[in-house]
């Protein structure tokens, strides 16, 4: 296991209250999370997945899966990353769960993301974004990306969750990222942009190879 990743779960684990309604993202760094959590004295009321197989995987470590229409506001999101900028703003979606990610992080009071610290760059774009696409969209929305300076690649895979494709984009040098967010959720057939701009993580706990942690906290919200 990474140090980094442990680190930060850890650190994540802290910040959990008994009796605190989650949002569990996908990934990694998210499952080393949810071994501590499990393995922990904490007494949560239950948690949202942002995917199938995090559900999966709450199920089987024995902790309540709830439903984000039965359960209003959550108290705290644990996610984690492909890149984090300074200001917090991310790029997901490297699982596939951007969408329901997404949602979950609006949903939540709190959105700390836990990495290590490899996901930290100054300006978005080297790990590709993707987009979840309406299957019957996808040649539209990709040569929409390539007039935006792009290259977009069918991602091979199963569908996500919610049915549809994704398409990696390549070559973005994100520079104004709440623009670039907004450009491409206009763009008719997307579905969500794995872009984290508009609603950027609030906390930003960074593991590193020496298992220390750095939390950096948003001071722009």
């Amino acid at each position: 296991m990474h140090p980094g990743k442990k680190a930060a779960a850890l650190a994540a684990l802290e910040l959990v209250d008994n009796d605190a309604l989650l949002g569990v993202g996908t990934g990694s760094t998210v499952n080393v999370f949810i071994e501590m959590l499990a393995a922990s004295n904490k007494q949560i009321s239950g948690a949202v997945a942002s995917s199938e197989a995090t559900a999966e995987r709450l199920t089987a470590h024995g902790i309540d899966v709830l439903d984000l229409n039965m359960t209003g506001q959550l108290a705290l999101y644990i996610d984690g990353a492909d890149e984090s900028n300074p200001k917090l703003q991310l790029i997901k979606g490297g699982g596939g769960a951007l969408t329901r990610e997404k949602i979950i992080a609006a949903a939540s009071r709190q959105f700390v993301c836990i990495v290590d610290h490899s996901k930290q760059v100054q300006v978005l774009g080297a790990f590709p974004l993707p987009i979840e696409v309406i299957p019957m969209a996808r040649s539209y929305v990709a040569r929409e990306i390539v007039k935006l300076g792009a290259d977009p690649e069918f991602r091979e895979a199963p569908r996500t969750d919610n049915g549809n494709i994704i398409l990696d984009c390549y070559g973005f040098n994100i520079t104004d990222p709440v623009n670039l967010e907004a450009q491409l959720n206009a763009l008719a057939g997307v579905v969500t942009v794995g872009l984290f701009a508009s609603r950027p993580a609030d906390v930003l706990i960074v593991g590193q190879d020496d298992g220390k942690t750095e939390l950096i906290e948003n001071t722009s919200r």
